[in-house]
């Protein structure tokens, strides 16, 4: 691990450098390959990986603990030995995610990329994109599909969701490039249901190439995750900037049940946000969501209400400290600064 930080911690200050000679350069033909060997399997190899790595580790932690109390004089030497051996490990792997993607964190901003300019904003201008949201998203909610309680529904399934998802990014390339190239299709992870109880939706896993989606849960964000995690597979690291692609890619995309739900997770994370700093304005606004929104929202929340536990703080804990460790120093948090991108794009449209 000592290594990794070191290069992290030197990368840092060549944004420029990072840009150009690895996210469009080595990365792009790093993520590319692992993508496309793993894509040629049905099932999530990294799921697979990871169920691995919690039995050898469980089986680790049984034989050690067995040695200590077998070993009389060296009780010391296995303990230290075994501590020793976890650290290597823990390094080894911390330095190969950050060969194999963990630099993408260091990348220029997608703002630049995009030539947006995100700037200090006001409460009128917040509420003025969420507005602008609703609207849209009151129309798009027209076009989608209903199941027998009037929620949004994809009839034919999460598969059918993974393999339209790249229309979205073949659109958005023409003008974006950095978000071209052929990449494997998105996998729904088997233990979804264990996901849930996480809070996790989706995760991209650097060392496989592959996008996994939570397919155990409401259908209203479900393009807009697996776009997420495609811009992960793309090299965009930054949880805020992941948001924002999956909003422009989702958006872009022909199909209306991508439309609407890049635009639910644009307007769910603004009206978050204006709910922090007006919740008079919040409210006023919220009394202008057509009732087929009302009943998509109150469907997903209902969801992972039934997940919310000890298992979810903790793994929020964890993710808190991941995103930290890649220097986005407003951890979980920085997933909302998806807003600043949007309120940028929404006063550019507008002057």
């Amino acid at each position: 691990m000592p290594i990794g930080i070191l290069l992290t911690n030197v990368v840092e200050s060549f944004p420029d450098f990072i840009e150009k000679y690895y996210s469009n350069g080595i990365y792009s033909y790093i993520g590319r390959f692992l993508s496309r060997i793993t894509g040629v399997i049905p099932i999530s190899v990294a799921e697979i990986i990871i169920i691995f790595l919690i039995v050898f580790f469980l089986y680790k932690f049984v034989k050690v603990i067995r040695s200590l109390i077998k070993s009389n004089n060296r009780k010391r030497y296995v303990l230290i030995d075994s501590i020793r051996k976890l650290l290597i490990f823990i390094s080894v792997g911390y330095f190969v995610f950050v060969i194999v993607w963990g630099l993408n964190y260091y990348r220029l901003p997608f703002a630049d990329i995009a030539e947006i300019n995100v700037k200090e904003t006001t409460v009128e201008e917040l509420s003025g994109l969420c507005e602008n949201l609703i609207l849209k998203a009151n129309e798009l909610r027209k076009n989608v599909i209903e199941n027998k309680e009037g929620i949004m529904y994809i009839p034919d399934g999460y598969n059918d969701v993974f393999s339209r998802a790249h229309e979205g990014f073949i659109i958005i390339a023409d003008t974006y490039e950095e978000l071209g190239g052929e990449y494997g299709t998105p996998k729904g992870v088997f233990f979804s249901n264990f996901m849930s109880y996480t809070g996790i939706t989706g995760m991209y896993f650097p060392y496989t190439g592959e996008a996994n989606v939570n397919k155990d849960r409401t259908d209203i964000l479900l393009p807009a995750t697996v776009c997420h995690e495609m811009a992960h597979q793309r090299g965009f690291a930054r949880e805020d900037e992941a948001n924002y692609i999956a909003y422009l890619t989702c958006t872009s995309h022909p199909d209306a049940d991508f439309k609407y739900s890049g635009t639910m997770l644009a307007l769910i994370h603004s009206m978050n946000e204006l709910y922090e700093y007006d919740k008079l304005e919040y409210y006023k606004l919220k009394s202008m969501y057509s009732d087929g929104i009302l009943r998509d929202l109150l469907d997903n929340n209902n969801y992972w209400a039934k997940y919310s536990g000890p298992i979810d703080k903790a793994s929020t804990k964890i993710n808190n400290t991941f995103l930290k460790l890649n220097k986005q120093r407003d951890g979980v948090h920085s997933y909302g600064r998806m807003v600043d991108l949007l309120i940028a794009e929404y006063r550019q449209n507008n002057n």
